[in-house]
């Protein structure tokens, strides 16, 4: 099967860069802090892209596997990791995240930027089989595009500003076209506790958001 992400592979990171400066990558890395993240903390990424903040997790000390489908993503990855020139624990998986079976495995699951290309039923299934990855007590973590808030030409600029780069990864990959998801609200409905949100700013508007649930009994 060729890979959805042969034309946007070799060029996301530059992309990003392009389309909100150092924004999207301070959203990636918002709750890699030391009070989520401790040395030894088994931590998978799912759709991990070209992985900077997978590395900079494991430079932390974390027991890091990375997860995605695409060949070419993984591709930068592995050249990102090896410019570092560093030892890092990382365990690279070439996989459809929805076939890696390790539930109850992992203190921290990460899910950036990768929610958003499947259509709003699929990607709750998806959420909920990355929960599922996670230990008892585990942290869940969202990053992406923020949910249009504010007065109506704030609303306006966000929906057309998340269009534009839905619509990219729709022409290149095949991505669902969909309004930005209110991941709080799917995160709360599978039974975790949303216990911290930060955002990451383009322009002086909220343009991303990483969320950090926990598990709970319910989860």
């Amino acid at each position: 099967m060729k890979d959805k992400y042969w034309l946007m592979g070799p060029v996301y990171d530059a992309l990003s860069y392009v389309f909100a400066g150092n924004s999207i990558l301070e959203c990636k890395r918002a709750m890699l802090t030391p009070e989520n993240l401790k040395p030894g903390d088994k931590v998978l990424f799912a759709g991990i892209g070209h992985g900077k903040e997978a590395i900079y997790a494991a430079e932390q000390g974390a027991d890091v596997t990375v997860v995605d489908l695409s060949e070419a993503m993984l591709d930068k990855f592995k050249q990102g990791l090896e410019k570092t020139n560093k030892d890092l624990k990382i365990n690279i998986i070439h996989s459809d995240i929805m076939k890696i079976e390790a539930f109850g495995e992992y203190d921290m699951v990460v899910a950036n930027f990768f929610l958003n290309v499947f259509d709003e039923p699929f990607m709750a299934e998806v959420l909920k089989h990355l929960i599922k990855l996670g230990k008892e007590d585990a942290a869940i973590v969202i990053g992406d595009f923020a949910m249009p808030e504010g007065n109506i030409f704030a609303r306006l600029a966000k929906r057309v500003y998340w269009y534009l780069a839905i619509g990219i990864f729709w022409v290149t990959t095949g991505a669902a076209l969909h309004p930005v998801y209110d991941y709080r609200r799917h995160m709360s409905n599978q039974g975790l506790d949303v216990v911290d949100k930060k955002y990451s700013k383009v322009l002086g508007i909220n343009a991303y958001t990483a969320f950090l649930g926990k598990k709970t009994a319910s989860s």
